[in-house]
Parts: structure tokens; sequence; C-alpha cells
């Protein structure tokens, strides 16, 4: 996985901040591949509240996530109960690696 301890820490941190301390926090994508260079952070939370997965808190997130590691490229997919076992929900909960 191509994430800093520190970076794990602050995508943790601000994903409990704005999402909730039962949220599930998952990296996927060519970050999670170790032989691979470059590319964004995809991220995927899984909320237990559908009142959690907002835009606005989406938006929060990213921001204060910025602000905690810097202008990088971030895709944050959230997953609730009314948007459940969309096929990228699949791919992340499959291939990608819980922080």
């Amino acid at each position: 996985m191509r994430l800093t301890n520190e970076d794990i820490g602050s995508i943790k941190a601000c994903a409990e901040k704005h999402f909730g301390a039962n949220c599930v926090v998952r990296l996927f994508g060519s970050r999670v591949d170790d032989t691979r260079r470059g590319g964004d952070i995809d991220l995927h939370i899984e909320v237990e509240d559908d009142a959690l997965a907002t835009l606005s808190r989406k938006i929060d997130c990213l921001c204060d996530l910025e602000r905690e590691i810097g202008e990088r490229r971030v895709d944050l997919l959230l997953e609730g109960p009314s948007r459940k076992n969309g096929y990228i929900d699949a791919v992340a909960r499959e291939t990608g690696v819980q922080l």
C-alpha cells in the first residue's frame, strides 16, 4: 500500500470526524499496488446511516483532508444503507484494503 502511516492516520481521523466512529474506510485502486507509481488516492467509506452520507459532509471531509495531507488527488466514494452494492462499491470491498 502506497500511503505513509501519517497519511493513513489523517485519512482515518477525517473520516471519523465527518462520518462517525463506526465508518469503514478502504483504500482501493492503484495505491493498493506497491509495484505501481503515482495515481490518485481512491477511498471508499461505508457509513451506517444515510444522514451521514451527504455531499456536504463529503466536501468538508475532502477539504479537511487536503489541509492534512496536502494537495493530492483524492476520490472519495460514500456507501450508505440506501446506496449499497453498486458496482464500484463491490470493487472497493473486494480489492480494497481497510485502513
